[in-house]
């Protein structure tokens, strides 16, 4: 079922990762970690849907997604919605599973593959059940980390930000790889939240697996 949904508002939350707070339709209601297909109501861009997932709590009053901006890509979606205005539509498919949170354990995410953790820290944070969990959150730049001062506030020292591709940068230096894992996880037999670009997926649940993770505890996007 498609649902029919203005924006009400919206910022840029780094130079290129903008949040958008959308009407929610009656009765509409999700899971933290869970997506939906997005398309804009617009003549030309209405069969163009693309997956995003949701950023807010599903007891907030709107719809929160959190977009990053890709000026160069194919189709340019993301493009189009930087332009967009409050009272624009936006076309909303029926929320779907992408990453169903199943207890304590390490966070992994690159770039804007934090986004369906976003959801599950608040919902965790404002129910006092964060403790337990860790969040390896990588870039390639200092400028493309995000809600940083948020992930701190509800983390605290369990929530690392790795940048490697700027040499000068103020944070963790280490790509996620086989020594950072082994050094940064004490217990393989814990749960494992992964997202980010498909051949950082494959390469970490492959590591992961070869460290003694159980393949049923390592969660990632499908």
């Amino acid at each position: 079922m498609e649902h029919i949904a203005k924006i009400i508002s919206s910022k840029y939350l780094s130079h290129n990762v903008k949040q958008f707070r959308v009407e929610k339709p009656t009765g509409y209601s999700f899971t933290p970690g869970q997506a939906t297909e997005l398309a804009i109501n617009q003549a030309a861009w209405r069969d163009k849907k693309n997956p995003f997932s949701f950023t807010g709590l599903n007891e907030d009053p709107y719809l929160e997604f959190t977009i990053k901006i890709y000026s160069d890509s194919t189709d340019g979606v993301t493009k189009k919605l930087s332009g967009l205005n409050v009272g624009d539509e936006l076309i909303l498919d029926e929320p779907w599973g992408v990453i169903a949170y199943k207890g304590p354990g390490y966070f992994i995410a690159g770039g804007s593959g934090i986004t369906p953790f976003i959801a599950i820290f608040r919902q965790l944070d404002k129910e006092s059940k964060l403790a337990g969990n860790k969040l390896f959150f990588s870039n390639r730049a200092d400028k493309d980390i995000f809600l940083a001062g948020e992930l701190k506030r509800m983390l605290g020292p369990d929530a690392l930000f790795l940048v490697s591709g700027q040499e000068d940068s103020c944070f963790d230096r280490r790509r996620i790889d086989e020594s950072f894992l082994k050094g940064e996880v004490s217990d393989f037999s814990r749960h494992f939240y992964v997202c980010g670009p498909d051949p950082m997926m494959v390469q970490i649940n492959g590591i992961l697996t070869g460290l003694g993770a159980s393949a049923d505890a390592v969660v990632f996007e499908r």
